[in-house]
């Protein structure tokens, strides 16, 4: 017997694994965000306690973390300045989490599926460039600007790049670049260790632990080895619970009348919600279950979450893509993880705020900067790059726009981009244009695109104008989801008044009812009496073989089987009578591409007459008016190889196979078997005896085209009389193709054997 295995004990383990490492990465975090945002410091950490308990219990993503987002830096930082105090901003906060609430109840957040995902991917790519670069200076203990702070202008009037410019100056500290470099090592090396991968212990508290060691180690050392109070974490302390009580902030109610606080709730809530939307998408994407959160109720918990937020003194927060990058890499399994790395920011903060500030800043920046590779793989590069320039371009326009500007300007200027993309292939094909040939004639078949808007009308009247006098157009809608009336009004009155005109049938189909262009379709697409009086056995069988033609290369017509059947009710009129085997793959009416009423087919387990077969060959010739019969034989034929397989041995296929009326049909396809090569197959390889069978099958076809004029007087003399013709053919199972044996026909007059294939 195999272990049990507690698989619920594992990902419980895993979530709390998860969620101490996405507290830790949090912690500074949360502290950077507000100093960035020109905020208390303690109201980050509020919102990453609410956005981790409330949130989380609320949401319905097993992955996603929430807390104060560094896209709304920029929003904050404004919002205070304007509104004149952070209690007024606060009510702001509140009122925009009362609209998210309104979003989520209206089921908005189906807003997202518009989102490319180019534009999702360039979004991951470019937060983890920004990891990379931002994290650099922490690791190697310059730590200027804010942790937490993503955008490309600094508060320290640096740039990103700009930042990296100050490394080669010296401004380094040499006890934080030993501490990053070995966590780097560590969070590297970890996965690569087959034991070390298996164990439930985390590689990020390995490393804040030695960070911690390492940092007291170095204090005690002193000099440039000793790391102080600028390069650790630095959380707000309060001397007793009343202290802590101190952190709190209510919002200004007196405030409610002024019309800027609702202008500023209401900036609050859209971008906020459309932050949240875009990381919750990307978030879902790198998950490894590839589960699909529900965005609209994501919404709905982030507006109770800045509710909550807005009334104690935190900060706006949304779904933020760092901290559920580091969630997923930590190995979580459910959204446990999102609210026990909440329950740990405010028990710590509250009772062991000391200790937190004991962890150097540069092993949380090693962190962030594994998690930041991790997130701008090559493989990803090279397969956006692979996708071609419509995706392409998109992506890295996204990546280099956050990368240079901030998350929520590169994330437009990445939708315009695509958006840009989308519109110019519309603009170039709104329709695809195929000429396609029926039995009554070519047809210009142009299939409308899912969306046809005016930007579209310029290429169709273009199409429509340009065919010549005789043309007969098929204007398809089945795919249409949306025409504008500019369009709807350029196909009117062409087909009503510049078709005629000009010589030009239009046809219609597939548009819908509310248009008020019903379909009407003018060209012949079946068989019908004129055409089957006009046509040849030549051209009949120069239409079987197109008809093959299209179905190998996936080209079929498009048929209305619904007018067929109305067309075809009253009498038939076939071109053909095709004998065929009853073989599951080699249905005529497919192979051949056709409709409801063009031929008779014939269908018997080895494709052999009979004088029911010939009766009803005959009708269909003699009084239905067909002016081909085609034998199709088919390699890898069932009936053909029991045959083949039976004629050396002394059993019947009765005796073989238990059908008792089989006998028959192997005693027909055996006359066509060479005994003596039949015996030498006894001893043959499979391929070698299924290369005979195909010839047998062959041989089989070319008979029965002989047997068929020899034994039915009444087709022999409509061979005579050049109304009909025999032909046989060889259907390859495997490719599809069809071999005509015109050199073996029957009634083709030899001057159009050349034309016929």
């Amino acid at each position: 017997m195999k272990p049990v295995t507690n698989d619920s004990s594992t990902g419980l383990a895993r979530d709390l694994t998860a969620g101490l490492v996405v507290f830790l990465v949090a912690l500074p975090l949360c502290l950077g965000v507000a100093l960035a945002s020109n905020a208390p410091l303690f109201s980050g950490v509020l919102t990453g306690i609410v956005g981790g308990i409330v949130v989380g219990i609320l949401s319905g993503s097993q992955t996603s973390v929430s807390g104060p987002a560094a896209g709304l830096t920029a929003v904050v930082a404004a919002q205070i300045a304007a509104l004149g105090s952070f209690e007024a901003f606060l009510l702001a906060v509140f009122i925009g989490g009362l609209i998210q609430i309104a979003f989520g109840l209206l089921k908005a957040g189906f807003l997202s599926d518009f989102v490319p995902s180019s534009v999702i991917k360039g979004l991951l790519a470019a937060i983890g460039v920004i990891l990379i670069l931002k994290q650099i200076p922490h690791v190697l203990g310059h730590d200027t600007d804010p942790e937490g702070d993503m955008a490309f202008s600094q508060p320290d009037q640096h740039n990103t790049f700009s930042e990296l410019g100050t490394l080669f100056y010296g401004q380094v500290h040499l006890g934080a670049v030993v501490i990053g470099l070995i966590s780097i090592a560590i969070l590297v090396g970890w996965n690569r260790y087959k034991p070390l991968k298996k164990s439930i212990v985390p590689p990020q508290l390995i490393v804040v632990i030695l960070g911690v060691i390492c940092g007291q180690v170095f204090r005690q050392v002193g000099g440039p080895w000793a790391i102080d109070g600028a390069h650790l974490v630095q959380v707000p302390v309060a001397e007793n619970l009343a202290g802590f009580a101190g952190f709190l902030r209510l919002p200004d109610f007196s405030q409610w009348l002024n019309p800027a606080i609702y202008s500023a709730g209401l900036t609050i809530a859209i971008v906020a919600s459309l932050e949240t939307l875009l990381n919750l998408e990307a978030v879902d994407r790198i998950d490894p279950q590839q589960r699909v959160s529900p965005s609209s109720r994501e919404l709905l918990a982030q507006g109770v979450g800045n509710v909550v937020v807005g009334l104690i003194g935190g900060l706006p927060m949304t779904s933020v893509i760092v901290r559920s990058s580091v969630n997923i890499n930590a190995g979580n399994k459910t959204k446990l993880s999102a609210i026990f790395h909440g329950v740990l920011l405010l028990v710590c903060v509250l009772l062991l705020p000391t200790y937190l500030n004991l962890i150097p800043l540069s092993c949380l920046a090693a962190i962030l900067l594994v998690t930041g590779i991790k997130l701008v793989s090559p493989k990803l590069i090279r397969e956006m790059w692979s996708q071609g320039p419509y995706q392409f371009v998109p992506f890295i326009v996204t990546l280099a726009s956050i990368v240079l500007t901030d998350l929520l300007i590169g994330i437009v200027v990445g939708l315009l981009v695509s958006i840009t993309f989308i519109l110019n292939s519309n603009f170039r094909r709104p329709l695809r244009r195929v000429v396609e040939k029926y039995l009554g004639g070519e047809v210009l078949h142009i299939e409308l695109a899912s969306q046809v808007s005016f930007l579209n009308k310029a290429a169709l009247e273009k199409v429509l104008r340009e065919s010549p006098r005789g043309t007969h157009i098929l204007l398809d809608a089945h795919n249409t989801d949306y025409i504008d009336p500019d369009i709807l009004n350029l196909i009117r009155d062409f087909k009503e008044h510049t078709a005629p005109i000009q010589g030009v049938q239009v046809s219609l189909s597939g548009f819908r009812d509310k248009y008020q262009l019903y379909d009407d379709i003018q060209f012949v697409d079946y068989s019908t009496r004129e055409l089957q009086g006009q046509i040849t056995s030549t051209q009949v069988l120069q239409i079987l073989e197109e008809g093959n033609e299209r179905f190998r290369t996936g080209r079929r017509l498009s048929r209305d089987l619904g007018r067929q059947l109305h067309a075809t009710a009253q009498g038939q009129h076939p071109l053909a009578v095709v004998l065929s085997c009853i073989d599951s793959r080699t249905p005529a009416e497919l192979i051949f591409d056709l409709g409801l009423g063009d031929i008779f087919s014939v269908r018997i387990a080895g494709n052999v007459s009979s004088p029911k077969v010939l009766g009803s060959m005959e009708y269909g010739c003699a009084v239905a008016g067909a002016k081909l019969i085609l034998v199709v034989g088919h390699t890898k034929c069932g009936a053909v190889t029991a045959s083949v397989n039976l004629a050396c041995t002394s059993q019947n296929a009765e005796e073989a196979t238990g059908c008792q009326h089989l006998e028959s049909i192997v005693l027909e396809i055996q006359q066509s078997i060479d005994r003596t090569t039949c015996l030498e197959m006894q001893h043959a390889t499979p391929a070698d005896k299924s290369e005979f069978a195909d010839s047998v099958a062959r041989q089989n076809v070319l008979r029965v085209v002989r047997q068929i004029v020899e034994q039915s007087d009444t087709i022999r003399q409509l061979v005579d009389a050049g109304q009909v013709a025999v032909v046989g053919a060889m259907y390859d199972v495997a490719t599809g193709d069809i071999d005509f044996l015109t050199e073996e026909a029957i009634g083709l007059p030899p001057s159009e054997l050349a034309l016929a294939v």
